[in-house]
């Protein structure tokens, strides 16, 4: 099953902190993997997973592509998620 396949993908740690590091704004890969002090080839893996499940989109601009929400359903679906846990446990 299909929704079932994407909760999985959201279950991995380091997935669902590349798609919260890119909720308000693209990010290209170099970005995301200083951000979260990780490999840019490990990013680039979670990345072609995140892309494949379309949570993810990417867009080219010159050499690089910078990497955003898919839209605002995956969007609102993380953030609803934080701020639910946030309200028990006072933060993400």
């Amino acid at each position: 099953m299909i929704l079932a396949e994407t909760f999985r993908l959201l279950g991995d740690p380091t997935r669902l902190r590349i798609l919260m590091t890119c909720l308000d704004a693209p990010r290209s890969v170099g970005d995301i993997a200083r951000s979260l002090e990780l490999s840019q080839t490990l990013v680039s893996h979670h990345l072609r997973l995140l892309r494949g499940a379309r949570l993810m989109r990417g867009e080219r601009q010159s050499r690089q592509i910078f990497y955003e929400v898919a839209d605002d359903h995956v969007r609102d679906v993380l953030t609803d998620m934080a701020h639910h846990i946030a309200e028990e446990h006072g933060g993400f």
